[in-house]
């Protein structure tokens, strides 16, 4: 399936992939997802994945506090995220993909408000694909334990070739609030109901 789902999103083209990069933006400006003091995680968009860099400069214009995510040292799965500045710190991680400030003090995926989620595929009852690295699953091992929750409200983000009836769910994985492709935002049962 990951494979499948690989193929599908590197057979799009430039076009499709700019038209629903500036799609997604205007949904989540209508979603009310970014406002001033909140704490919302981004992500740097690597092997193809739908590109929120459009988002995320909005999302720093309307002043919400943006975070970025930052790979752990190996053998370790939980990602820290540093707050953006306006300085320009950026390095490259192991995998290639930029980072911000990796030096600087990060915080866990807990205090963060919203997070928006690279995935490889989603399917009807808000379940993800990752790329298989763990490191969501791994960071959000947190929200499986809580009988009662709220934050952070997770979005997946993924083009609409991406979605599938059902994955397979691991004991581990824990399902999204939302989803925002360039056709629509799937919403879910909020997750605090399934606890």
């Amino acid at each position: 399936m990951r494979r499948q789902l690989r193929a599908a999103r590197a057979a799009l083209m430039p076009e499709a992939r700019r038209k629903a990069a500036s799609a997604i933006v205007r949904l989540a400006l209508r979603a009310g997802w970014l406002r001033q003091g909140r704490r919302v995680g981004f992500y740097m968009p690597a092997k193809g994945e739908l590109d929120i860099t459009d988002l995320l400069t909005r999302a720093r214009a309307m002043r919400v506090d943006c975070f970025l995510p930052v790979v752990p040292q190996a053998r370790q799965r939980t990602l820290g995220f540093t707050r953006m500045s306006d300085r320009n710190d950026w390095t490259h991680n192991r995998y290639g993909i930029p980072e911000h400030a990796a030096w600087r003090p990060k915080i866990r995926a807990r205090r963060l408000d919203i997070l928006f989620l690279p995935l490889l595929g989603f399917d009807e009852q808000g379940y993800r694909m990752g790329m298989g690295g763990g490191y969501y699953d791994t960071s959000l091992a947190f929200l499986r334990h809580r009988k009662v929750w709220q934050r952070p409200y997770l979005i997946g983000v993924a083009f609409e070739v991406q979605r599938v009836k059902a994955l397979p769910v691991d004991a581990w994985d824990v399902p999204l609030d939302a989803v925002l492709t360039e056709r629509q935002i799937y919403r879910f049962r909020p997750q605090r109901e399934r606890a």
